[in-house]
């Protein structure tokens, strides 16, 4: 029997092919026996497929399942990564989206890689995730989480940020750029990598800060130990109210004055892929790498 028989669903719904690979893998999944529980919107998603399938919030299915299948594009796997994140419970994506680099099971086939998986034959990662708390006069007042990147911008308006920067207490620079990129190993491949970032394999304990047009040649990206703290203060001087976006999400404005800290979420993520899946190969083909 396989481990994972309570197997949970989310898929992208606005998207016409991702919609009909779920339906495709319900009718897999069901035809083994297995239980699956739909996210709600997916199932409002794919009504008339599936009558027997549980409805679930995605928060739930992290205490309901064995496992997890995000049908949809990177966005849609870090979205179930955030809220998920704490309950442990694996994740497993196909590829309904452009670049794929954490959904790696192709359409054509769900019924063979899902099939492996199903009867034990995959590779098991961990990934960290970063919380991120912004505070106003010693008080919180916005947070969030991300599994890619937290990265601190301009806004709507194209202007240099100042801040202040501290690793684990130590003052780093005061920097004016267009912001900073705050970069997890699975983000490292995303927003980081198009910043001049370093692509770091997924199994480091590292982070690597890229800032963004910075004033200055002399700064350039920096990799810590994936246990280091961030505090950054935005300074007095800035005209634009800096945002702190999470993963492009849970987006905070912040004012002069407000403290911005960083650090290792305590919980980690399971990413669940194919037994011949190779970061190696998945850099070749995302990235189009020469091969001679």
């Amino acid at each position: 029997m396989s481990e994972f028989q309570n197997i949970g669903l989310i898929g992208r719904t606005e998207s016409g092919s991702a919609v009909f690979s779920l339906k495709r893998l319900m009718a897999f999944l069901e035809q083994g026996g297995y239980t699956v529980i739909l996210e709600q919107e997916t199932a409002a998603a794919v009504t008339g497929q599936g009558q027997g399938a549980r409805i679930s919030s995605k928060e739930k299915l992290g205490e309901q399942c064995d496992l997890v299948i995000v049908v949809g594009g990177d966005g849609s796997l870090l979205a179930a990564a955030r809220a998920l994140a704490k309950f442990s419970v694996p994740l497993l994506g196909i590829n309904r989206g452009r670049l794929g680099f954490l959904t790696d099971i192709t359409p054509d086939e769900i019924e063979t890689k899902v099939g492996e998986v199903l009867a034990g034959k995959y590779i098991a990662e961990s990934r960290f995730l970063l919380d991120m708390s912004v505070s106003r006069d010693g008080k919180p007042f916005g947070r969030g989480s991300a599994l890619n990147d937290v990265v601190i911008h301009p806004g709507e308006f194209i202007r240099m940020i100042e801040f202040d920067l501290f690793i684990d207490g130590q003052f780093v620079y005061t920097q004016r750029s267009d912001g900073l990129i705050i970069s997890t190993p699975t983000g490292s491949t995303a927003y980081a990598l198009s910043g001049g970032g370093p692509i770091m394999h997924p199994k480091l304990d590292a982070i690597v800060l890229v800032p963004l047009n910075p004033h200055t040649l002399s700064s350039r990206p920096i990799v810590v130990e994936g246990s280091s703290e961030f505090k950054i203060v935005v300074r007095e001087h800035n005209v634009a109210r800096p945002h702190v976006t999470c993963d492009g999400h849970d987006q905070v404005i912040t004012l002069p004055g407000d403290v911005i800290r960083i650090h290792k979420k305590p919980h980690r993520l399971t990413l669940v892929h194919p037994i011949d899946h190779n970061f190696y190969e998945t850099c070749r083909s995302k990235l189009n790498w020469q091969v001679s």
